[in-house]
């Protein structure tokens, strides 16, 4: 079939190049020869086609073009297929996963792998050691069982890669299943260093970044155990600051330019990304050793001698079976009632006293060496004496904090401080931005690293007393009310034990009660046995809900709800007066008050 400009298939066009005899033949131009070709004696009999240039083919590369692990290697084009990974390391260098070397995990994870397994596997292993009598065959499995994690930290360590990208982080593991997880920098919700007593003596630590999916309360996580102590807080300064620049380009690469309307969009070039020099930033606190005896006064932390217990308890369980319950019954069965109920007494005054001191050491355990500073746009706040953690939270994602006590707490006017941060898991832990202390010192931290909120609380209508009232003396008198019907004495007693202690706790729940704007923060505070005052920005705020029960319509109450995509999500005024509205609107005295002067810089516009 012959083409549409008259040139036939064996007919040479007057734009060909002359072509070398010895490259296998091809057309000649014309007064050109060439072997087995025919010659052409004047000139063509069609006329001349204008064609494209054909364009330059691609540079071949040889093996002694070979650019090695650490150059870019020749151009790729959409149809190269991706070369072959590296996963053993034999090229002589890192393997390469894109743009940069791919790192492996430091070569002291080869013991602490190896030695967390083993740690979950110690108490069946030593259980089978003793009830089997330390036969060749327990001993035999038992040295299987270690070779194997041994040769697992290995494998582990050679297949185990990770390289951060200008716009992802990519790991990769697995010698017969591999796996890859790509992280997008954009995506990145923290990045979080621990390290454990082993880590640290062994100078290394575990870097968790912990990114949003696209699933509704997903997440995702990468884990790298155990890299360098060094390289854990590159590792943090790095994704961090390639976030904020991947962050930065978008939001100019969608600005327009010109100053038009309609204008055109810039294009944006990419900048080296290149990690900034380490700040040392901001010391906004170190915990001084005053602060752990303030353990005793936080519930939690009191009941750490009952925890101890049940742990016990629980291994011993794991590690003889049914005999220790067995044992435990036989010995209550035959020992004396006298003395058991001796035991029983100085057994719970024991406990009683151990209490205070085993939750001042488990909270010096916990919070020592407790420190927050202000690094690279973040606030870093670092603890903990046998697992060091630290945890960093970027300012731009903090929305506000709460300031949380009990009544034992409220006692010696200590409080604690937790940020409100979107997209935050396990917000009791990583969200703590200072322990237990003395309220004023805690505030001037909050002034310095935040902003104080600096309006006053309204208290709520007296109807709200009345509510709280009704609600922890009315359930516990009418049981009382109907065992003394009955003729039941102790459930009568304990019932009306309990209706008198619902007196002050009622009170002291709606002193605690209180919402208040100050021109830039909503404020609101609630709750009795564990009160929480949370103070958001106002910008923050995505959204207001009333709901009114019909006890509250008959005494002009409602609950006020703050949506905040932070958090818990929503932060509600209790009982508030029905006039109230939500700051800046009309009609709203309660919530709105003069705004205050200006606050140092802190936290950060949605």
């Amino acid at each position: 079939m012959e083409r549409d400009n008259g040139i036939g298939p064996h007919e040479p066009s007057d734009r060909e190049e002359p072509v070398d005899p010895g490259e296998g033949g091809g057309w000649v131009a014309p007064g050109g020869t060439a072997a087995g070709s025919r010659p052409e004696d004047g000139p063509p009999p069609w006329p001349a086609v204008e064609e494209p240039e054909p364009a330059p083919a691609p540079p071949e590369y040889g093996p002694e073009d070979d650019p090695g692990p650490s150059r870019s290697g020749p151009p790729a084009t959409e149809s190269a297929s991706e070369p072959p990974r590296d996963w053993w390391g034999t090229g002589g260098g890192a393997p390469v996963f894109g743009a940069e070397n791919a790192r492996r995990l430091s070569p002291r994870s080869l013991v602490v792998g190896p030695i967390n397994q083993l740690r979950s596997l110690l108490v069946p292993i030593a259980a089978g050691l003793i009830v089997g009598g330390f036969n060749p065959w327990v001993l035999t499995a038992t040295g299987v069982a270690v070779v194997g994690l041994l040769v697992g930290g290995f494998v582990t360590w050679r297949t185990f890669r990770y390289e951060i990208g200008e716009e992802r982080l990519e790991i990769r593991s697995g010698l017969i299943r591999r796996s890859t997880r790509t992280i997008p920098l954009e995506r990145i919700r923290g990045v979080d260093v621990t390290s454990t007593l082993l880590h640290r003596m062994l100078g290394v630590a575990v870097v968790r970044i912990e990114a949003a999916s696209g699933s509704p309360g997903g997440g995702e996580e990468g884990k790298l155990d155990a890299v360098s102590v060094a390289e854990a807080e590159r590792l943090r300064r790095v994704l961090l600051h390639r976030k904020a620049v991947l962050l930065e380009r978008n939001r100019e690469e969608t600005a327009p330019v010109g100053g038009e309307e309609g204008g055109t969009l810039e294009s944006v070039s990419v900048p080296e990304v290149v990690p900034e020099p380490e700040d040392t930033g901001t010391t906004y606190f170190r915990m001084p050793r005053s602060w752990y005896l303030y353990g005793a006064l936080a519930l939690g932390y009191l009941f750490t001698p009952f925890a101890v217990l049940a742990t016990l308890f629980g291994m011993a369980q794991q590690a003889v079976g049914n005999r220790a319950t067995d044992f435990l019954l036989d010995w209550v069965t035959t020992s004396d009632r006298g003395f058991l109920l001796v035991f029983a007494v100085v057994f719970a005054c024991a406990l009683v006293l151990l209490m205070p001191v085993f939750a001042v050491v488990s909270y010096a355990l916990t919070h020592w060496g407790f420190s927050l500073q202000g690094r690279d746009g973040s606030l870093i706040a670092e603890r903990g004496l046998f697992t060091r953690r630290s945890v960093t939270l970027e300012r731009r994602r903090i929305r506000g904090y709460e300031l949380l006590d009990n009544p034992l707490e409220r006692t010696r006017r200590a409080v604690s401080l937790r940020a409100i941060v979107t997209g935050l898991g396990d917000t009791a832990n990583r969200a703590v931005l200072l322990p237990i202390g003395p309220r004023p010192r805690v505030e001037e931290v909050v002034d310095r690293a935040l902003g104080l909120f600096r309006g006053r609380l309204t208290p709520h209508p007296r109807a709200a007393l009345y509510r709280r009232l009704t609600r922890a003396v009315l359930p516990f008198a009418a049981v009382a009310v109907a065992a003394i019907a009955l003729e039941p004495v102790w459930p009568s007693v304990v019932a009306g034990v309990l209706a008198l202690i619902g007196v002050p706790l009622g009170v002291d729940r709606y002193r605690s009660l209180g919402h208040g704007y100050d021109g830039e923060l909503v404020s609101v505070r609630s709750g009795s046995l564990r009160r929480t005052q949370a103070t958001v920005e106002r910008s923050a705020v995505i959204g207001w809900s009333w709901t009114q029960s019909p006890f509250q319509r008959r005494s002009g109450l409602v609950d006020l709800e703050l949506a905040v995509g932070a958090g818990e999500g929503g932060y509600t005024a209790q009982d508030a007066a029905q006039e109230a509205r939500p700051p800046g609107e009309p009609g709203s005295p309660s919530l709105t008050h003069p705004r205050p002067p200006p606050r140092p810089p802190g936290l950060h516009p949605s």
